[in-house]
C-alpha cells in the first residue's frame, strides 16, 4: 500500500508566533513530525511514501534526502495553491490501487492508525476517512455516520454530527479520477473532494483515531505532546 504527506503549506501561523524552521520539522515524541509520520507509514508496510513539499523549504528537503535511504520515499517540490492541488501533483505516485494521504501537521496514535490501515485493507470499501470527536479545528469539517460508522454527509456545521474530519483518506485508484473533476472543476478544498467521492457512489466509512491534533500553532505542539503521552 501506498502512503502521501500532504506539506507543500508556509507554516504561516508557526512563523507569526516565533517557530523558526519549517513546519514539517516541529518535533513531535522526539523527532520531526514528518518523520515520525513516514516511519509509522513503513511499520503499517509502506511500498511508497509520497511527499510534496514547497520549494522554500531545503532543510526539509534535505531530511527527506536523507530519510530516502533507508525509506520509499518519492519527493515532489512544488508550490501549489491548495492541498488538493498538492494531492493531484502526488497523484501519479499513488496510482496503484489502495493508498492513504495524510497532511504533514496531523497527529494521531500509530496504534490506531495502524487498526485503521489493516481494517481497509481487508475490506471491499471504496474508502475510510479518519475522524475524531476532539474538535481542535478553526473550521472543522463535520463527518456524518450511521450506525455502522458509514459516512453519510460531510458538513460545514455540526448537524447532529458526532465526529469530524481528522485529516486522514484511505482511498482506492477510483478517487483519483474523482480528484481531478474537482481540479479542472476549480475547486480546491478538500471537503468539496470528500462531497465529491459521495456524489460518485463511493463507500465511505468513518475510523474513530480517538484524539487528534493539527499542529497549526506553537501552542498545539504542546498539545501534541501531552495527547501521545498519555495514550
Amino acid at each position: 500500500m501506498r502512503y502521501a504527506i500532504i506539506s507543500a503549506g508556509q507554516g504561516s501561523r508557526l512563523t507569526a508566533e516565533g517557530f523558526d524552521r519549517p513546519k514539517p520539522l516541529v518535533p513531535i515524541a522526539g523527532m520531526p513530525m514528518i518523520e515520525r509520520l513516514a516511519g509509522i507509514f513503513m511499520r503499517c508496510g509502506a511500498d511508497r511514501i509520497a511527499v510534496i513539499i514547497n520549494s522554500g523549504q531545503p532543510e526539509t528537503a534535505a531530511l527527506l534526502q536523507d530519510m530516502a535511504a533507508r525509506m520509499p520515499i518519492g519527493l515532489v517540490v512544488k508550490d501549489t495553491p491548495s492541498p488538493m492541488h498538492s494531492l493531484m501533483e502526488l497523484a501519479p505516485l499513488l496510482d496503484s490501487g489502495r493508498f492513504c494521504v495524510t497532511t504533514v501537521d496531523t497527529v494521531f496514535d500509530e496504534k490506531r492508525f495502524s487498526l485503521m490501515m489493516k481494517e481497509f485493507e481487508n475490506s471491499s470499501l471504496d474508502g475510510m476517512m479518519g475522524v475524531t470527536a476532539y474538535v481542535d479545528d478553526e473550521k472543522p469539517l463535520y463527518v456524518g455516520t450511521n450506525d455502522d460508522m458509514m459516512i453519510t454527509g460531510f458538513h460545514d456545521s455540526q448537524c447532529g454530527c458526532r465526529f469530524v474530519s481528522a485529516g486522514i483518506y484511505a482511498l482506492t485508484r477510483p478517487a483519483l479520477d474523482v480528484l481531478a473533476g474537482c481540479v479542472d472543476s476549480g475547486n480546491c478544498r478538500m471537503r468539496y473532494f470528500q462531497r465529491r467521492l459521495l456524489d460518485a457512489g463511493m463507500r465511505l466509512k468513518a475510523f474513530d483515531m480517538g484524539n487528534v491534533v493539527d499542529v497549526d500553532h506553537v501552542s498545539d505542539i504542546r498539545k501534541a505532546a501531552e495527547m501521545l503521552g498519555g495514550i
